[in-house]
């Protein structure tokens, strides 16, 4: 994925602020020495200001952070919590970028994990989610032919599955969910259709990407959710029968308890969608 975080953290905004691709390249092997421990976001920001020697701007992070190999680390004892500022340590083993003999094995591994997640999926969507090009995509379903098969999938398409994997049954009932935003479910193909509805596409994904935390019915998305003061207010765009309102009950239930010692009102920020929503059927869960 080297290629693709180059081009997108590493773009034309991330220049503009005046450091350029390669003293990027350079500043991260020495940001991943620096990254040996676990480090918080204030660290690194004075670490990057003391190299760079001016004020850190935000694109500049946002970029080496995109492009670097970095993991999200815990430091001390705060709580999971979505306003709680990340903390980062330097991924071991650090991957290479030239070797091709491992670019090769990382590539059929993440092929592997996706289709454990997300299988039975085409080509394009294994493309669309890993950002890895088609080509490579290809070669690593060459390579993994023995442990990889195929199936005819709707309208003559390709489907691609871990060979011997339980897939369930067409009638098999799939349970009502809370989604949190991004979810991968929603981002895992390059036919979202397969979950969400196309007439529900451009309410639940946002003109700049944002993803609402939604409401899975029956294996699509049928209206989204907030957590509020009072409970978790879910909004549903058609109408849904007492059982469904009954497994999303249940589901706000448990997330509540989720939440409690950690950021009961978590997503927040996001709230200002909610203005520009269509209306729907909306309960307050888990309610009286």
């Amino acid at each position: 994925m080297e290629p693709v975080l180059r081009r997108s953290s590493l773009d034309s905004r991330f220049t503009a602020t005046g450091v350029t691709v390669d003293e990027a390249v350079a500043l991260v092997q020495e940001l991943l020495e620096y990254a040996r421990q676990p480090r918080s976001s204030g660290e690194l920001h004075a670490w990057l200001e003391e190299r760079l020697g001016a004020p850190l701007i935000a694109r500049t992070w946002q970029g080496l952070r995109g492009y670097a190999p970095l993991w999200h680390a815990s430091i001390g004892s705060a709580p999971w919590a979505f306003g709680h500022r990340a903390s980062y340590v330097a991924a071991r083993p650090r991957p290479s970028v030239t070797d091709e003999v491992s670019a090769a094995s990382a590539t059929q591994l993440l092929i592997k994990r996706y289709l454990e997640g997300f299988g039975p999926a085409s080509l394009p969507d294994l493309a669309q989610f890993t950002k890895v090009s088609r080509a490579r995509v290809k070669g690593g379903l060459s390579d993994l032919a023995d442990e990889v098969e195929q199936l005819d999938g709707p309208d003559g398409v390709v489907l691609y599955d871990v060979r011997g994997s339980a897939r369930p049954d067409a009638d098999a009932p799939a349970p009502p969910r809370l989604m949190p935003m991004w979810d991968s479910t929603l981002l895992a193909y390059a036919d979202r259709s397969r979950v969400v509805p196309a007439e529900l596409g451009k309410i639940v994904t946002r003109p700049n990407g944002d993803v609402l935390p939604t409401l899975l019915v029956d294996g699509y998305v049928a209206g989204v959710w907030r957590a509020v003061a009072e409970g978790i207010e879910a909004t549903a765009f058609r109408r849904l029968p007492d059982e469904a309102w009954d497994g999303l009950t249940s589901e706000a239930t448990s997330l509540l308890q989720l939440l409690a010692p950690r950021e009961a009102r978590v997503y927040s920020r996001y709230d200002h969608w909610w203005d520009k929503l269509p209306k729907g059927q909306t309960r307050l869960l888990p309610g009286e």
